[in-house]
């Protein structure tokens, strides 16, 4: 239940085209303003260049469109991916980073959780939210850096 209600846009997106599309065509701004608000743990952290730029692509139909079809696919395809692979593990090192202040970290062993999945599991939680490339910028690059 915590995590429905922390994560809204995961259950609304996946409904069957084009109700989230529509709904969302009727004030994008509002619920991209309403998305991110739920993600972002650190005020201010979105340059408004980057929001400007959201704000451009929220405005296109078929972007809109794409970002609910990713989510179907995490709902519906993905989850058929990943029984077929149920009884695989992943080969190559993971590096796993989330947000401390976020759904993940406050909901979930993330590490314990990918080690049900991959041999070499590595990971970090981030002083943040659930966008570290946005809150949390440098730090996500080091982690990256040092991994990679």
């Amino acid at each position: 239940m915590e995590f429905a209600r922390r994560y809204f846009w995961w259950f609304f997106l996946i409904q069957p085209a084009l109700l989230p599309e529509r709904l969302i065509s009727g004030d994008p701004d509002f619920f991209l303003e309403s998305h991110i608000a739920g993600q972002i743990k650190i005020p201010g952290s979105v340059d408004p260049r980057v929001m400007a730029e959201y704000r451009r692509c929220y405005a296109d139909p078929a972007m809109r469109h794409a970002a609910c079809e990713d989510y179907r696919a995490a709902a519906g395809i993905d989850l058929v991916h990943d029984a077929t692979d149920a009884d695989r593990q992943i080969e190559a090192p993971l590096l796993a980073l989330w947000g401390a202040r976020g759904t993940v970290g406050a909901l979930y062993d993330v590490v314990e959780t990918w080690r049900e999945k991959a041999m070499d599991v590595r990971g970090y939680a981030i002083d943040c939210g659930h966008s570290p490339q946005e809150e949390a910028p440098a730090e996500l690059l080091h982690r990256l850096d040092a991994f990679l």
